[in-house]
């Protein structure tokens, strides 16, 4: 591990991957410096439902994304279409228009060609049916630009990119923890990594940061999150401690973004504190839009049906973390219940299950069972029947009256078998991060790049401010790792 090399890319998930493989292909001797074992190498990305959000014009996009659709998946499908205008539309509005947008309209514009590109590198496409459409008739209608999904998730995603790695001669060291950037007079010049706790310096000529947020750092989530939030499930990797941030602040480096937000989703309470990526993404729990959660004091504390999960899910689990005890039980009945997505059926599940309100509200631990039958009772009289029920597209079926509206699929909850689930807030990145440029060049506090340094991932801040559009963060991070991978050859190899 003293031999030189181009580019060190620090990070093993799906943006350093990305930027490994791009730097291999203009010309470096990369190596890539992975924290966590070889059994959990990754990082939040082998986590991932493996979703893309990305620009595409229809059918004959999606075919040349996933040419193994029958021809029966064509006709009985509407892909619809999602232009680069709706791209960033959605991404200004759901980040309160705080998104840089010079890094925005590069990752949004490039989204396309770099799907492509890691299709050409062994990752498989498919149309993700089951979470982001909708049956109308015979049809099957996609109504966002949320199409495309890895077959097989985020660990499938990450073995293809390790095996392209391995092709194309990158060389990967596990269990590589690195400590701190080694500085000389052209710049960033080398790394110091300790393996088994024995420290070594290797240099290389440019360095990659892609080993995402602090999620995993209860200390530093206390400190940028706010109070609680220690007690937060981490639904990803547990390696992700933030040593890249402080490595590059340490360096100079300008933090950037909203280090006081984070990604975070309703999660099972009973999860374990990190991810299991035997699991992986299945401790979710994102059909609230189809019932109602409940706080520990008996009452209703967001708009269930305020959108389509894919805007809100992100934002939610900030709001289960404001309430009491840190939890809420979402509730459904026998109407809605086969609208429930696998997760909601794992064996690790935690739900109460009942035949009458008066029971399923005896079962809620830790929940004002009075006041939470009177917001039963309440929601019930308040919904709109006379508008239809129409799932997955926003029906405007709301409720009248309450002090929190329920916007869209409201459903009367009142026909046994009743079922409660128990959900907590889990956290899947940090939103604070590094400044870069257009180069993904690190810049620096007086708004000058770093030589020699770059990044890509969930340590770039600038582009998720208070929410998150669904399939944006592993699209964002392959964009600006293929960015990051061919600058840093180019800078190492004098180009």
């Amino acid at each position: 591990m003293n031999k030189e090399y181009d580019v060190i890319v620090v990070g093993g998930g799906n943006a350093a991957l990305c930027a490994a493989l791009s730097a291999r292909e203009h010309g470096a001797n990369v190596l890539v410096l992975e924290r966590a074992p070889q059994a959990s190498r990754g990082g939040n990305s082998a986590f991932s439902g493996g979703g893309l959000r990305m620009v595409h014009h229809g059918l004959e996009d999606i075919k040349s994304f996933a040419p193994e659709l029958t021809s029966e998946q064509i006709a009985r499908s509407d892909f619809g279409a999602y232009t680069a205008a709706q791209y960033l539309d959605d991404l200004g509005s759901m980040t309160e228009y705080r998104i840089d947008p010079d890094l925005a309209e590069l990752f949004v514009n490039q989204s396309t060609d770099t799907v492509r590109w890691m299709r050409g590198h062994g990752v498989r496409f498919a149309p993700q049916y089951e979470w982001n459409s909708y049956q109308q008739g015979d049809r099957f209608v996609f109504p966002t630009g949320f199409v495309i999904a890895i077959v097989g998730g985020g660990r499938s995603l990450m073995d293809a990119e390790y095996e392209a790695a391995e092709r194309l001669g990158i060389t990967i060291r596990y269990r590589a923890r690195t400590l701190r950037l080694l500085h000389g007079a052209s710049g960033i010049e080398g790394v110091c990594v300790a393996t088994n706790r024995v420290e070594k310096e290797i240099r290389a000529r440019s360095i990659i940061l892609a080993c995402g947020g602090f999620e995993s750092n209860r200390e530093w989530r206390a400190r940028y999150l706010g109070p609680g939030w220690d007690l937060a499930k981490v639904r990803g990797t547990r390696y992700n401690m933030g040593d890249g941030l402080r490595m590059a602040l340490d360096a100079g480096a300008q933090p950037h973004g909203q280090w006081s937000g984070a990604h975070a989703c309703a999660w099972d309470m009973n999860a374990p504190d990190y991810g299991d990526l035997a699991i992986g993404s299945a401790y979710s729990k994102h059909n609230y839009p189809w019932g109602i959660m409940l706080n520990a004091d008996g009452r209703r504390f967001l708009d269930e049906g305020a959108d389509i999960f894919t805007n809100t899910y992100a934002k939610y689990g900030r709001i289960i973390m404001e309430q009491p005890g840190q939890f809420a039980w979402q509730i459904f009945d026998s109407k809605t219940l086969p609208l429930l997505h696998g997760a909601y059926r794992i064996k690790q599940v935690t739900k109460v299950t009942a035949e009458t309100l008066d029971e399923l509200v005896a079962k809620l631990d830790g929940v004002n069972r009075t006041r939470a039958m009177a917001t039963l009772t309440e929601f019930n009289s308040a919904v709109r029947s006379d508008i239809p029920f129409k799932p997955k597209t926003r029906d405007g079926r709301s409720t009248t009256g309450l002090a929190i509206p329920k916007s869209n699929w409201a459903n009367a909850i009142d026909t046994p078998p009743f079922v409660a689930y128990a959900v907590t807030s889990g956290i899947t990145m940090t939103f604070g991060g590094l400044k870069i440029t257009t180069r993904a060049e690190v810049v620096d506090t007086e708004e000058q790049s770093i030589p020699g340094l770059y990044a890509a991932g969930e340590l770039v801040g600038g582009i998720f401010y208070f929410n998150y559009p669904g399939g944006a963060g592993l699209m964002s991070g392959a964009v600006f790792g293929q960015i990051a991978g061919e600058q840093a050859a180019r800078h190492a190899l004098g180009k």
